[in-house]
């Protein structure tokens, strides 16, 4: 006998990806939580457990700055790129989580990363782009971007260096 397959409702739709929609704010929770108790909480109750059983007070060393902060250099660069590619998938256009994101449509990857046939760029402070010509730089007699003459000029009037075009690929 086979099974039918019904379709899934919204509801457990939600119920489904609540992980993958939820594990962002949940890690920023579970880390500040911890931020709070290392630093706040158990510092006040290592005073008070030292000033009622009489002994000299000593300063609370905190767990999570054991070993070098490791623990909140992982956690740094793990809400960090949460954050990023939260950011790519709102760019995107995805608006619940993980589940169904799409690829920008502009010359970049999911992650910012240039896609086979990126935009040309264009500079106009009198740098050479890939491939280009070369162009004229600040104080030259050409202009900002207009193509070099056989000698152009720097600040002070004297000859600036003739940049070589870049060899083709």
């Amino acid at each position: 006998m086979a099974e039918e397959q019904k379709p899934i409702s919204e509801s457990e739709k939600k119920k489904e990806d609540w992980m993958n929609s939820k594990w962002r704010p949940a890690m920023g929770w579970m880390y500040m939580l911890t931020c709070m108790t290392d630093f706040i909480l158990f510092p006040i109750l290592w005073s008070l457990l030292q000033t009622v059983t009489k002994q000299p007070i000593t300063q609370w060393q905190p767990l999570t700055l054991q070993g070098a902060g490791l623990f909140h250099i992982a956690m740094g660069a793990v809400l960090g790129i949460a954050a990023m590619g939260r950011t790519q998938e709102k760019l995107a256009g995805a608006n619940n989580g993980g589940a169904g994101t799409t690829t920008p449509s502009s010359g970049s990857s999911a992650f910012g990363l240039p896609t086979a046939n990126p935009a040309p760029v264009t500079n106009s402070f009198g740098s050479q782009p890939l491939g280009g010509t070369p162009t004229a730089g600040f104080g030259s007699s050409t202009g900002f971007g207009a193509p070099a003459a056989e000698v152009t000029t720097g600040f002070g009037g004297k000859p600036a260096p003739v940049i070589p075009p870049f060899p083709e690929r």
